[in-house]
């Protein structure tokens, strides 16, 4: 979105722009086959549900495929983002038929403090909280 569009909708201009527009494919870059399911690990079912939406959002997976936020991640200790890139990347690229999503599930209160493993949650909350954590991690790691 041009400048002028931004202007004539009565948007302010972003402060930052992480993502330029032309860089953003809203197709898969590289044809992928069905990768890996997840096993449900007690009580994950909303968990796998938003990583499976997640990993098949073509512009985000071709940028977490590409690996190139963790060549750059200043993060310091927890990063969603890296989190998320290693869990697509292991994903579409393993040779099984399912994995367990134990990199996702080990940071359940890093992503948000009121998810415990083992008991029911709600899929939509944790899909805004993943997002949420996902932007945080792209916030702070990008130079002004």
């Amino acid at each position: 979105m041009g400048n002028d569009s931004f202007i004539a909708q009565g948007m302010a201009l972003p402060q930052r722009i992480l993502f330029p527009p032309d860089k953003i494919c809203m197709h898969w870059q590289q044809r992928q086959r069905a990768g890996a399911g997840l096993h449900n690990l007690g009580n994950t079912c909303y968990l796998n549900s938003v990583l499976q939406c997640l990993t098949y959002t073509p512009p985000l997976a071709n940028y977490l495929l590409s690996r190139e936020h963790s060549r750059s991640c200043r993060q310091q200790g927890f990063c969603m983002m890296c989190i998320m890139e290693a869990h697509v990347n292991e994903v579409l690229h393993s040779s099984a038929s399912a994995i367990q999503p134990w990199t996702v599930v080990n940071v359940l209160t890093r992503i948000g403090e009121h998810f415990q493993p083992g008991r029911q949650e709600d899929a939509h909350d944790f899909l805004r909280c993943t997002v949420d954590a996902m932007q945080r991690a792209c916030l702070s790691g990008s130079s002004e």
